[in-house]
């Protein structure tokens, strides 16, 4: 008893040491944030870090803005030359899975206090065990989502295709969306939905299409391999790859999802495959049509969608007066009861933090609210698995080549070679 006392009389007095020296001592850390949101805008950001320096006016933040067309390579250039920021915000499949397990992270262990732990569990657990490794705490989380798709609700209503939808869950079973693919194409629609593969941008979407249809898993529950060479793995494929060649869908190799979006948005595709609360806040303006937020189809109707979570993590720069002062700001802006709603709010998404609650009724983004229906079908976070970048790239060339006439069952088997660790 004596033994613990001491111990946590230790900690206190640590965390008080640490306080006041950051309160003394002027320390400069960096971040880098990629595009998350209104986390891409500087007004935003400066607002959020003026903040924090009314808290800690002692610590300065400067901020630097990756995009996800270079932004890694960036990374793995700071990460070589010995120049990473303090603070990274991302999700873990960079954070836990890429430089975690490489070493390069500070454990955030101490973040996850008992009640940040029960708060963040009470939403979802999934969010939890996607945020650390081997035991140790990579990220800390601010917000998630589900991927979902849409329809262009008027060509669907034209089509007399908006019966094959269960409008109140937001669902459809996999017979019913190729029923409704069949209703646009007999009503004259050139492009019912794209299946894009030019590149590893939006692929969760075509991920879960493919998974969803007959409830295929994309990885082990371990998350050691990838498993869509499974029987029901093959038949989504396959199952794509007909509707292709039946005119049910288009494969574009030329494109990604960004691409995809804006041809859903200017009404030339009358689905999208990468749609979330951030591309509708994007592009649901553009449009002169509704689009309409649907889960992926499954065989059984009850989807299992991918799932976005976003936080922060510390680069090791081996400096311990910038690490407590990294710490200090990511508190404040995921755990402050004031701040932490309005960093999550920031984002578009939703808090990891039963606490805050909801964050959108009677605001200006009060129409994300359309997107928390979906938040119940969120599947397996399987993008932690190891090899992940490797499979991204895997993935979209698999589908190149199905698309291109490839046997599925081969095709695949050689994707899954290619992406599980030997």
């Amino acid at each position: 008893m004596k033994k613990t006392l001491a111990l946590l009389l230790a900690a206190v007095m640590l965390l008080s040491l640490s306080a006041v020296s950051l309160a003394e001592e002027k320390v400069a850390i960096t971040m880098w944030t990629y595009p998350i949101g209104a986390w891409k805008d500087a007004d935003t950001v400066n607002g959020i870090v003026a903040a924090f320096n009314e808290k800690y006016p002692n610590i300065s933040v400067s901020v630097e803005y990756l995009d996800y067309q270079s932004g890694d390579d960036q990374v793995t250039g700071a990460i070589e030359a010995g120049t990473t920021p303090d603070i990274i915000m991302e999700g873990p499949e960079r954070l836990v899975s890429n430089w975690g397990a490489k070493g390069k992270m500070v454990d955030l262990a101490d973040l996850w206090t008992e009640e940040a732990l029960k708060d963040i569990s009470a939403v979802s657990e999934a969010v939890v065990a996607a945020c650390q490794l081997d035991g140790k705490y990579y990220e800390y989380p601010l917000c998630m989502t589900t991927h979902t798709m849409a329809i262009n609700y008027e060509a669907f209503e034209k089509a007399d295709a908006l019966k094959y939808l269960d409008q109140d869950t937001r669902t459809w079973t996999t017979e019913n969306f190729e029923l409704a693919m069949k209703a646009l194409k007999d009503s004259g629609v050139a492009h019912t939905g794209i299946v894009y593969c030019g590149g590893q941008g939006g692929d969760q979407g075509t991920r879960a299409l493919a998974m969803n249809l007959y409830s295929a898993s994309f990885t082990n529950p371990e998350h050691t391999e990838y498993t869509m060479n499974s029987e029901a793995g093959i038949k989504g494929l396959q199952k794509l790859q007909d509707m292709v060649n039946e005119g049910l869908l288009t494969a574009d190799p030329g494109i990604v999802a960004g691409d995809e979006l804006q041809l859903f948005a200017n009404g030339t595709a009358n689905m999208s495959l990468a749609w979330n609360a951030a591309n509708a806040a994007n592009y649901a303006s553009q449009a002169q049509f509704t689009p309409y937020a649907m889960a992926f189809p499954s065989d059984d109707g009850v989807p299992e969608l991918a799932g976005g979570i976003w936080g922060f993590g510390i680069f090791n720069n081996n400096d311990e007066k910038r690490i407590a002062a990294a710490k200090e700001f990511i508190k404040f802006v995921s755990d402050d009861p004031v701040q932490g709603p309005k960093s999550v709010f920031a984002t578009g998404f939703f808090p990891v933090r039963a606490s805050f609650g909801d964050i959108y009724t009677g605001t200006e983004k009060e129409a994300n609210k359309e997107f928390s229906v979906f938040m119940p079908y969120l599947g397996d976070y399987y993008s932690v698995t190891p090899n992940w970048p490797v499979q991204r790239t895997e993935w979209w060339n698999l589908l190149q080549r199905i698309f291109a006439g490839g046997d599925v069952k081969a095709e695949v088997e050689t994707y899954i070679n290619n992406v599980n660790v030997k």
